[in-house]
Order: structure tokens, then sequence, then C-alpha cells
């Protein structure tokens, strides 16, 4: 099991920040290896996830919204999957906001897991350098909101 944080100071109020990570769905326009991230009910308590992986493999999960205190924390889970395989991805994240009036501190923290076998090769590979790879998607971030791009 692993997990990362990271914390940044962006210049946009908590509510548009809050609002641009409320369904989950841009996580793809800062996280490069997640593919997609799609609603499963209307207002995307769940998600399907969509991560690639080594040798052109994708990683897929189901994940839940388990916590939503709008402008001030999202954070969600992924479920476990009643499969044959129990190749079952767990990961859990949350983005915190810090109402600073004109700014925000934006704090993002992942958790992750992977049973043995291919999958577990596949998320180690996904999650290669995961602090970098978190640090740089808040980058991302901030420069979307600071830049006044809007989401997809």
């Amino acid at each position: 099991m692993g997990s990362v944080a990271h914390y940044l100071e962006v210049r946009a109020p908590a509510e548009k920040c809050y609002q641009w990570w409320r369904p989950l769905t841009h996580v793809p326009e800062i996280f490069p290896d997640v593919q997609r991230v799609e609603p499963r009910t209307a207002e995307a308590e769940m998600t399907h996830w969509v991560v690639s992986g080594p040798a052109g493999k994708n990683v897929e999960w189901d994940a839940r919204i388990v916590e939503d205190e709008p402008g001030r924390k999202i954070a969600w889970k992924s479920i476990e999957q009643q499969t044959e395989k129990s190749n079952t991805v767990s990961t859990a994240g949350a983005v915190r906001f810090d109402d600073h009036g004109e700014s925000t501190g934006v704090e993002v923290s992942l958790r992750y897991d992977a049973p043995g076998g291919g999958v577990a090769e596949a998320v180690a590979t996904l999650f290669a350098d995961p602090q970098q790879k978190v640090e740089q998607a808040l980058e991302s971030f901030k420069e979307l909101m600071e830049n006044n791009k809007p989401g997809r």
C-alpha cells in the first residue's frame, strides 16, 4: 500500500476549485495516466475509472464519493468488485480546499493498493513516482484555475 499528498496555493476561489473537482470527470485533464472518469450516476456519486497500464493494458475500477462538503472537501474510494477475478485495485483519494478569500489552499491525497499478479504490475507502473505525478497534476490544476481555462 502506498500514499501520497501535496498541497498548493491556487489564486482562485474555493467554490470554483471545488466545482472543477466535484464530478471527478476532469481528472484526466491533469493526470495523464488517467484516460477517463465516467459518471455512473446522474450526480456522479459513482464513477468508472480507466487508467493506462503497462504494455497497453488498461486498469479499470469503479469508485464512490464517500465525503462531499461543498467548497471544502471531496473524497472517493474504489468499490470492491464482486467478480471471479479478485484482482480489485483498492484506491482512495481526497481533495481538500482551504478558503483564503481570493486564493485557495488545495491538497490532493491518494492511497492505493493492489493484489498480486498482472494487476499489481499495472498498478506499480501506474503509480511509479506517485508524488511527482500528484505535484505535476496540482501544478496543471493551478494553471487551469488561474488562467480561467474551462474544463472539458
